[in-house]
């Protein structure tokens, strides 16, 4: 993250329980309208399923989709994080490290050990693509993004790392962000592009032929953890108790907003405390005092227990109604190996 992401117009949207199930996104974001001739990658019986997710920044991993990373780790499925900068144009986000001499010093250091923790909070693999954070443009009008940084990458330049990844690790289902990059910054979006052009190429044997054995990753899925009807959900919950809300700004952002999709919404409260841990390692993008823990555990567990992802592309049949896994559809010959557990 540049600076904290709803502090900006939020580009995201969700679908509260009680309504209708969501329409389906838009046929040109369907992975067999572009790749009619393409097979995904085989689910092999006593082989575990594979899991990647790709985020911009260190610590996205952490408040997109972690939770739902730790469930799927205790359930034996392999979960690699891949992450495309560095993050070094980030603010200090923590009031406590405003003025600390390392952080100033050393940002980039500072934010690989902080990724190191939170990895280990995990119990992820992970992998760095090695990109130049972009940083978020401010002003009217907005400045030039800085030379050299990710989001100024040519197409294949910044994709190809993300294809030789994808056909090393063979992960089964891609996530990353929708088209706007969960909100506008710049690297987000790019993020959003490389994804889907990985996914789109690892497949191929005459793209990228250096980058190793083709490996078709079966879906795509953005993570829709920054939701209106999540966000709203937390803000009336805290005002029932009669709490102060945090989020009345941030709701103001989504106002007169297409909803996004669904079309899998994860449980994985269980998991919480997990994500909570990760985000607290990357202690200079979040305040303990911050929001994002603006409710406890179990607050949380009764108004919102639960990861949504919108698909985005697929080579599978598209579903009708909302799924409650990533991978579904992929199950039926996998006999589950002993899973090693992921940390609680």
């Amino acid at each position: 993250m540049g600076r904290d992401e709803h502090d900006v117009t939020i580009m995201t949207d969700g679908r509260p329980s009680t309504v209708s199930e969501p329409s389906p996104a838009p046929a040109t974001t369907r992975a067999t309208d572009r790749l009619p001739d393409r097979t995904p990658g085989p689910v092999l019986p006593g082989e575990p399923l594979r899991l990647m997710c790709v985020h911009a920044h260190p610590d996205d991993e952490s408040s997109k989709g972690a939770p739902a990373m730790a469930k799927y780790l205790a359930e034996g499925v392999e979960v690699m994080v891949v992450t495309c900068t560095g993050g070094e144009r980030g603010d200090i986000l923590n009031p406590r490290l405003k003025d600390d001499p390392e952080v100033l010093r050393d940002m980039t250091e500072v934010r690989r050990r902080e990724m190191a923790a939170a990895v280990e909070v995990l119990g992820v693999q992970h992998r760095w693509l090695g990109f130049v954070d972009s940083g978020l443009p401010e002003g009217d009008p907005l400045p030039p993004l800085p030379e050299g940084c990710f989001a100024l990458e040519p197409i294949d330049v910044a994709t190809e790392p993300l294809v030789r990844l994808v056909r090393e690790f063979r992960p089964h289902v891609l996530t990353t962000y929708d088209e706007n990059g969960g909100y506008p910054h710049p690297d987000h979006i790019m993020c959003h592009k490389v994804s889907v052009e990985a996914f789109e190429a690892a497949g191929d044997p005459e793209r990228f032929p250096q980058a190793g054995e083709p490996w078709q990753p079966a879906k795509v899925y953005y993570n829709q953890t920054f939701s209106r009807t999540r966000v709203m959900a937390y803000h009336d919950a805290l005002l029932e108790v009669g709490k102060e809300s945090p989020y009345t700004e941030w709701l103001k952002n989504w106002e007169d907003r297409e909803p996004r999709p669904v079309h899998a919404r994860v449980e994985c409260a269980e998991y919480f405390p997990v994500r909570d841990r990760a985000l607290i390692a990357h202690a200079t993008q979040i305040d303990p005092d911050g929001s994002f823990f603006a409710l406890d555990h179990e607050m949380q567990r009764k108004v919102w227990p639960w990861e949504e992802y919108e698909l985005g592309r697929s080579l599978l049949p598209w579903p009708e109604q909302v799924e409650d896994d990533l991978f579904a559809g992929l199950r039926a010959d996998v006999e589950a190996p002993d899973a090693p557990g992921a940390p609680a």
